[in-house]
């Protein structure tokens, strides 16, 4: 029975290989968060500021947490959140940019 003998590594959402990483998924959960605020609010013209400014940390938090990552999830996260940082940042740039 060599299903028995397999660890069981669908049970964690984030580490697939049985570790622990908190540094990675907090970096992860962080750019998701700022990624989809950008995102969000790039689509309002008077909020370019904030889509500017979240989606510039965002892609750098991403970007440090891509250097970082371990598992295949977590870099999966970190690109879901580090392209919708660009998207917010670019177009946050479009309507007014960084310092208004």
């Amino acid at each position: 029975m060599a299903q028995a003998l397999r660890p069981n590594t669908a049970g964690s959402l984030f580490a697939t290989d049985g570790k622990t990483h908190p540094l990675q998924d907090s970096l992860m959960a962080v750019t998701l968060v700022l990624g989809l605020i950008a995102f969000i609010t790039c689509f309002f013209d008077s909020l370019h500021l904030l889509s500017s400014w979240t989606g510039l940390i965002g892609i750098f938090t991403g970007l440090y947490g891509q250097w970082i990552s371990i598992t295949t999830r977590e870099r999966f996260g970190l690109i879901l959140g580090l392209g919708a940082s660009g998207i917010g940042f670019f177009i946050g740039m479009a309507h007014g940019g960084l310092f208004g």
